[in-house]
């Protein structure tokens, strides 16, 4: 037997000959003599084993585009403006100064903070030497927020000046912190409930030229925690390994399509699912970023799209609805933007067609935080366009999307038994890959036996290879029997006028057991009627579909800017029976 394998890797060199010996051991079949029977044989690739890590993304841009502009709004401070390369040598310096306050590999460090470019150095900086770094989210509430940190046990806590009442509420709660650092210069660092120093000062003491360390790519690096709306937030610890690949899929012409020639402006926040991984796909490709700090506002969001030349955006319906307010508002166009990634929520089609006729793209995506986020995007395909002609235009703005590569998904039925992708037959929608969520932090399981991990979204596939949600399978209201969409409901009374968003719940009914009412925020200034608004959806849709009341009110949001439709239900639980 060792003499067979000794013939395998003589005269390779001894890394390479170990790596065969233990692939060689494990997987060939012997025979009774327990010698290696020459069938099936596989052997190790010949090729260098580098790991995938966030480092080394930061690595590639500074050598490979290191000019390449980096543009951040921060609070009360002047605009930051920088590149790639220097980017890198603050974040080695960041780096540095985490061990000089006694951080080591494994250990966890939290930011409470928006879309700034310290954020996102830290972003590079604690996974890099071999940390993880918790981007808890502010926008939860306060026992919330304690909950994740102290769940993650991080040991050091960045934080935006906009939170340092915050972070005098809570900071006798927070176990494990050692450390409170404010992400300001030293002249803006402001006294509060706690000792903190400032983030400049950490980085101008360290003398830069760090040496990123090598390890496994498969190491923990940024932890993400889920909205929270049912229950306790749920932690997903994302590897090396799955931001890496992630970032080069979302920069496929089939995915986001992201090259050198963009200006990027991430209006999803970089502590919820790491700006739909926006920061390692523009690093990749060599975009110019253009990070908006806490301002999502449409005017401001404006300011920098026109004075900075943006091309590409992302973020939910909310934020655009406001932003196309402020162009109608001030008579003016999208000036550079050339496409906005929409997800969250489903995509209007109002919006679509409105920023069309501005000469806007818009992209819808499906993702989740235990996705990374990408799951589909809506791109057309050959396929598609010679089969529906002019009307595929159409056929992607009313889906999700299609699959890029990586991500594996099935629709299945109550029985748990695959669907055919019919764009019919709608099911629980399943999915696997390389940044799918395996287990939630620490370790409890997230996946079938088969790795499936289930959304809780109710889709249909098409012969297109389109993927349409029908629904989430909490929102989904059972009527008599019959299953109504809400958000087929909501995307049709988005279009009509003067509306800002539509939310619709299913609601107690005394004989259908449940029945659709509609929530509808208009825009500030404009007055909505409730019978304009049934009058609008009635053409559309099927009549006992139609909202047993439309309620004209403020729409809550959760804290990642969906509707959040648990606040809604408890506010209208009775609204039917009080009615009846």
């Amino acid at each position: 037997m060792l003499d067979n394998l000794t013939i395998l890797h003589e005269g390779l060199p001894n890394k390479h000959s170990r790596r065969i010996l233990v692939v060689v051991t494990m997987l060939c079949r012997l025979n009774k003599t327990g010698c290696i029977k020459n069938e099936g044989i596989m052997l190790a690739g010949l090729m260098q084993a580098a790991p995938l890590l966030i480092s080394g993304i930061l690595r590639h841009a500074a050598v490979a585009h290191g000019d390449r502009e980096i543009v951040s709004r921060l609070v009360d401070e002047p605009l930051w403006r920088y590149d790639w390369s220097r980017c890198a040598d603050r974040t080695g310096r960041l780096a540095q100064a985490l061990e000089r306050l006694g951080i080591v590999p494994g250990d966890r460090v939290t930011t409470l903070a928006w879309n700034t470019h310290r954020h996102m150095e830290l972003m590079y900086a604690a996974p890099g030497m071999g940390a993880v770094l918790h981007t808890a989210n502010p926008r939860l509430s306060d026992e919330q927020i304690v909950y994740t940190i102290n769940h993650a046990g991080g040991r050091v806590l960045f934080f935006d000046r906009s939170f340092v009442a915050l972070v005098g509420r809570i900071a006798h709660r927070l176990a494990s912190i050692e450390h409170f650092v404010m992400l300001s210069d030293a002249e803006r660092l402001m006294p509060g409930a706690v000792d903190a120093v400032s983030c400049e000062e950490l980085i101008a003491a360290e003398q830069g030229g760090y040496a990123w360390p090598s390890f496994d790519e498969t190491t923990g690096a940024i932890l993400c925690f889920t909205s929270g709306t049912t229950g306790d937030p749920k932690g997903v610890l994302y590897s090396h390994r799955s931001i890496a690949l992630h970032a080069l899929a979302a920069g496929l012409r089939g995915s986001l399509d992201i090259s050198a020639f963009d200006v990027i402006m991430p209006c999803s926040s970089l502590y919820h699912a790491t700006a739909w991984g926006l920061p390692f796909a523009a690093a990749v490709n060599g975009a110019k970023f253009v990070l908006p700090c806490d301002k999502f506002d449409g005017a401001s969001l404006h300011e920098l799209i026109a004075s900075e030349g943006v091309t590409m955006s992302c973020g939910v319906p909310t934020i655009w609805s406001m932003y196309l307010a402020h162009l109608d508002a001030i008579g003016t166009d999208a000036g550079t933007l050339q496409r906005i990634v929409i997800g969250g929520s489903a995509m209007p089609r109002a919006m679509a067609e409105t920023f069309k006729q501005r000469g806007v793209t818009v992209v819808q995506a499906l993702g989740m935080t235990e996705t990374s986020p990408l799951i589909v995007v809506a791109t057309p395909t050959p396929k598609l366009m010679a089969a529906r002609g002019e009307v595929a235009e159409d056929h992607v703005m009313t889906h999700q999307g299609r699959l890029i590569y990586g991500v594996e998904v099935k629709i299945v039925d109550e029985e748990w038994q695959e669907l055919p992708w019919d764009g019919k037959s709608a099911g629980s929608l399943l999915v696997r890959g390389p940044w799918v969520v395996d287990r939630y932090y620490p370790n409890i399981p997230a996946v079938d036996a088969d790795g499936w991990f289930d959304t809780g979204d109710i889709a249909t596939m098409d012969e297109f290879g389109f993927m349409r949600i029908t629904d989430r399978k909490k929102d989904i209201i059972k009527s008599g029997g019959e299953w109504v969409s809400s958000i087929d409901l909501e995307n049709v009374a988005i279009g009509c006028p003067g509306v800002r968003v539509a939310a619709v719940i299913g609601v107690y009914h005394p004989r259908w057991e449940e029945r659709p009412i509609m929530v509808i925020e208009p825009h500030d200034g404009i007055e909505v009627t409730a019978e304009q608004v049934r009058a609008f959806i009635e053409p559309h849709v099927t009549p006992w579909w139609l909202p047993d009341a439309v309620v004209i009110a403020s729409v809550p949001l959760t804290a990642t800017g969906k509707i959040d439709k648990k606040a809604l239900r408890e506010r209208y639980r009775d609204h039917l029976r009080t009615a009846t």
